[in-house]
């Protein structure tokens, strides 16, 4: 390998998958202000919002997002704009 052109850094570090509390520990470079202990071991912490055991592609689960009342509500919004109330004028 090339010398120089590899970080320094390279280390154990815990992921936490903040919406499911899942922790997993690979080798990284990313900063970390915080610690945890896992198995008596202590790792630099890096919170995640989203991860492999919380994301819709891998777990087969998907959120529902209500869009009828925001529908509604843009079609009132825009109700004065449309043709046939400028014809009635």
């Amino acid at each position: 390998m090339r010398k120089g052109i590899h970080p320094e850094n390279y280390r154990l570090v815990a992921f936490k998958d903040m919406s499911n509390d899942d922790v997993f520990i690979t080798k990284s470079t990313a900063e970390a202000k915080e610690k945890i202990t896992v198995d008596g071991v202590e790792y630099p912490l890096v919170k995640l919002e989203i991860s492999r055991t919380s994301h819709p592609y891998y777990t087969g689960k998907t959120k529902l997002v209500d869009t009828a009342g925001r529908i509604d509500k843009f079609k009132n919004k825009y109700k004065k704009f449309s043709k046939e109330e400028k014809k009635a004028e």
